[in-house]
């Protein structure tokens, strides 16, 4: 994967997206192989990767009486940010995740888009180079879906993305590049171009629908 691009795992649910993510994370340790983040081994040096590392689960994980601005501030805290940056560095967040006039709103008030905003905020809070977004636009509507596709495109500048999702119209615009998973083995990696000249294949599907016209016999009245 590369700087200031995003990097799309592509596949059905259980191809092994939320797996590889947890592995990147450190949830989990690598039964064999490894990876290295800017660097970094993950096997020997997770606390390092960590430091560079934002993450976005599947699920919203927010403090519900908390407000937008103490979410980012706290985790802004957490992630080691000098406290006289803080205020600056959450204010541009909010600012581009579009949530500048909800930012005292408490996040139990925000919609779902929002909140889902919110947690990619919170991804990038904390100066987050190498970001993981699982399923970043789950549960939320096409408006927000397009809302979310542009911020995380304003945001790619001097990060790493990688987002897993189940949409291919989302990896095809999103993506700089694509990998196909599917039973836990990656299948291909490649643009987007690269993938449908490969691999793409195309039908044409027609469909009939016969028309029953249906006559009322007149009536003959007789005098």
């Amino acid at each position: 994967m590369y700087e200031d691009q995003i990097t799309a795992l592509l596949g059905h649910n259980g191809a092994g997206k939320t797996t590889t993510m947890s592995l990147l994370c450190g949830l989990y340790s690598p039964t064999s192989g490894t990876a290295t983040v800017y660097g970094k081994d993950l096997r020997a040096e997770m606390q390092a990767v960590r430091e560079v590392l934002g993450v976005c689960p599947q699920y919203n994980v927010l403090f519900t009486h908390l407000t937008v601005i103490e979410q980012l501030k706290l985790y802004a805290a957490l992630k080691g940010t000098p406290d006289s940056q803080i205020e600056n560095e959450v204010r541009s967040i909010i600012q581009s995740v579009s949530l500048c006039d909800k930012t005292n709103d408490l996040a139990m008030t925000l919609s779902g888009g929002m909140k889902r905003r919110l947690c990619i905020g919170i991804a990038l809070v904390g100066g987050s180079r190498f970001v993981i977004l699982d399923e970043p636009t789950a549960g939320v509507d096409v408006t927000s879906r397009k809302e979310i596709w542009s911020l995380l495109q304003n945001n790619k500048k001097g990060r790493t993305i990688l987002l897993s999702t189940h949409h291919m119209d989302e990896a095809d615009i999103l993506s700089d590049r694509i990998a196909l998973l599917s039973g836990g083995k990656l299948i291909s990696l490649g643009s987007s171009l690269f993938l449908k000249n490969n691999y793409g294949e195309s039908f044409q599907m027609i469909a009939c629908k016969k028309v029953r016209l249906y006559y009322p016999k007149k009536k003959t009245s007789i005098a």
